[in-house]
């Protein structure tokens, strides 16, 4: 059998990275779902479920064991994709930084698994535990998109302007903010703190103390989100990347959908399905937004434009 073209090399390890980010995707949804029906120490103990691998037919202990079942596939198919990109010096060459990441932020991700059910579901470490697969969700997703790069035929990409490059990593980073924000209004218990909406028990402005003032700290980030996720799709107007255009036009459109989810959580008391969509549909836009901001550095002219970039923020 003759040996794999450097090509066919990426474009398995993309194939591989982005069926793994898909699961990882569905993972963090039925995390929230775990959390949402309070089936987090359905299995008291790790890693089996309460001393068996197959637990007994019991909702809450069904959830919670698919929950792990899954990350065990997530963390099957990781090491694959890693195994892959290292066994060949052409992908490992360009993509074993990013592989030897994820591998760390899985074993961190591992332990804050443990953790959350040995310390019971501390609110700091299901914290954790969310911003840390947000961080390997997104890196796996680099690896699927330098990969599937390489793999494609050279093309001479539209300039992009650093200014909106950094714009872009702005806007990624504040829906990182966001999302964990969300979580720590979640494993909090304050999602059901404020019933009503826009106001907080009748007070359009409450005191930002305790549970109150989490909960709309939340929607204050929300609304800064909106106007961030406005202001790129009216900047990428311009741009001659018609991806990015249409990148930045869908972010803001699922800005729109996450926002009337997380309204209806609070009208209709948090359901545990209508959360599940809050955080998949969070961490799709994160998502988007991280690939339209890798693709748009990558079609920065040069290092030098960047940091003239930079430097003029820095002075205005």
């Amino acid at each position: 059998m003759p040996p794999l073209s450097s090509t066919r090399s990426f474009a398995i390890a993309a194939r591989l990275a982005g069926i793994t980010a898909v699961l990882m995707l569905g993972l963090m949804v039925l995390g929230s779902v775990v959390r949402t029906t309070g089936s987090g120490l359905a299995c008291p103990d790790w890693p089996l479920c309460e001393g068996r691998f197959i637990p007994r037919f019991q909702f809450n202990v069904l959830i919670e064991w698919w929950h792990r079942t899954v990350a065990l596939l997530v963390s099957v198919f990781l090491f694959a994709t890693v195994a892959w990109i290292w066994a060949r010096p052409d992908t490992r060459r360009r993509l074993g930084g990013l592989a030897g990441l994820s591998v760390l932020l899985l074993f961190v991700q591992i332990l804050l698994g443990a953790l959350t059910v040995w310390h019971l579901l501390s609110p700091s470490v299901v914290s954790s535990h969310l911003a840390t697969a947000l961080l390997l969700f997104v890196t796996v997703l680099s690896i699927s998109i330098v990969a599937k790069r390489q793999a494609a035929a050279p093309t001479n990409a539209a300039v992009v302007s650093p200014v909106l490059a950094l714009a872009l990593l702005g806007g990624t980073a504040l829906t990182f903010v966001q999302a964990v924000l969300g979580g720590v209004v979640s494993t909090s218990h304050a999602g059901n703190v404020c019933p009503d909406w826009p106001g907080c028990r009748g007070e359009w402005f409450p005191p930002l103390t305790g549970l109150v003032g989490l909960q709309m700290a939340h929607r204050y980030v929300a609304y800064l989100l909106l106007g961030a996720l406005l202001g790129l799709a009216m900047a990428a107007r311009r741009s001659p990347d018609p991806r990015i255009r249409r990148d930045t036009a869908l972010a803001l459109a699922i800005g729109v959908f996450q926002a009337l989810v997380g309204i209806l959580n609070v009208l209709l008391g948090t359901p545990v399905w209508v959360v599940a969509v809050h955080l998949g549909t969070a961490t799709l836009l994160f998502g988007l937004l991280a690939a339209s901001t890798h693709r748009a550095w990558s079609a920065v002219r040069s290092p030098s434009m960047a940091r003239e970039a930079v430097t003029s923020i820095g002075a205005s």
